[in-house]
């Protein structure tokens, strides 16, 4: 499925399912809108599926793994040979969001879309051996980024058709908080510095090169704010190109997404960019550490479950979300009405 039959495909949540699920929510025994958050999300994917049973069953992760050139910059503590050790990880099931997956029925789906080096993980919707170093020249081309969100589109039709109900983005790829930084402060109009933090670790010293990467990087390649695409593919990465392809095809094919932390957040404001309408498929699982983060979320319009400061990647945060998602879902469709225990119902009160 092509990006342009993805945007054609997409379509505005569902009113009347939504409506109903609200309904069933002030039916249940309890006083209104007492669950917050909760109620808010179960009654969102209830607009996302068309479906007032909430099924979310079974659960997958797809974690987006590619390598970026501007790591040649010294901009990480580590190289490149990390990000193929934790999609080796990922595929053995060892990752640390692998065991968070395991505690709670989620499976893990690895997918090379353009890591330096092949491993493991399956490589049939890689785009490159990674991106080039966006301080000397763009990081891929136009096409190369649209194959990288085709991947992510083509990952969610495949699951769809496996019978998953609810996908989690995650990612690896060393060097992927500098892009998302430089994807995050052409699209927000906002000064490097402040779209930037130290990713896994950098001392002082390495921040300030990690923000003149991006400084460089950004009056060398002149990317379009206007143009989300443009922008991706002058200073993003495979692995935002394929988690944004995750999202749009999220909405194409109606199922809820979830968001993870900063580089998740970018994928999901790039997607967003592309397909307003794609926006409502996201779920917000929780707001990353990394200075920028709770902008980019401020600006898709997202409130966050959880405040937990992490910032490990991986898709850690959004499937730390899953076991809040799965009560919600177990009280919505089991708890007894206010006809069920012939009590009267609470009435809202203005």
């Amino acid at each position: 499925m092509t990006l342009e039959e993805t945007i054609s495909a997409i379509r505005p949540l569902d009113e009347e399912a939504m409506k109903e699920a609200r309904r069933r929510w002030d039916s249940i025994a309890k006083p209104l809108h007492s669950l917050g958050k909760m109620e808010d999300l179960i009654t969102q994917i209830a607009g996302i599926t068309g479906e007032t049973q909430i099924d979310i069953s079974k659960k997958g992760l797809v974690a987006m793994c590619g390598d970026n050139g501007v790591v040649e910059e010294g901009v990480t503590q580590s190289g490149q040979e990390i990000t193929a050790l934790v999609a080796n990880n990922f595929q053995a099931g060892i990752s640390t969001v692998c065991v968070m997956c395991q505690q709670f029925g989620v499976d893990v789906h690895p997918v090379d879309v353009g890591m330096v080096t092949d491993t493991n993980v399956r490589t049939d919707l890689k785009v490159a051996y990674g991106t080039k170093n966006m301080t000397r020249e763009p990081a891929m081309t136009r096409e190369q980024a649209i194959r990288g969100i085709e991947a992510g589109i083509a990952m969610v039709k495949e699951l769809k058709e496996k019978g998953y109900r609810i996908l989690a983005t995650g990612e690896m790829g060393i060097g992927n908080t500098t892009t998302s930084s430089a994807v995050a402060s052409v699209l927000l109009h906002q000064p490097v510095e402040v779209m930037t933090g130290r990713g896994a670790g950098l001392s002082s010293e390495g921040l300030v090169r990690k923000i003149q990467a991006i400084k460089k990087a950004i009056d060398l390649n002149q990317p379009d704010p206007e143009d989300a695409i443009d922008v991706l593919a002058k200073v993003g990465g495979y692995d935002i190109a394929g988690m944004t392809g995750v999202f749009l095809g999220g909405a194409a094919f109606r199922i809820p997404v979830l968001m993870d932390g900063f580089i998740s957040c970018v994928s999901a404001l790039i997607a967003a960019r592309i397909c307003r309408d794609a926006t409502p498929y996201m779920l917000a699982s929780h707001v990353s550490k990394e200075p920028a983060a709770h902008l980019v979320l401020d600006s898709l319009g997202k409130d966050p479950v959880l405040h937990a400061d992490m910032c490990l990647g991986e898709g850690t945060g959004a499937i730390a979300l899953i076991p809040f998602l799965e009560v919600g879902a177990k009280l919505y469709n089991s708890l007894s009405t206010f006809t069920d225990i012939h009590m009267d119902q609470y009435e809202e009160l203005k």
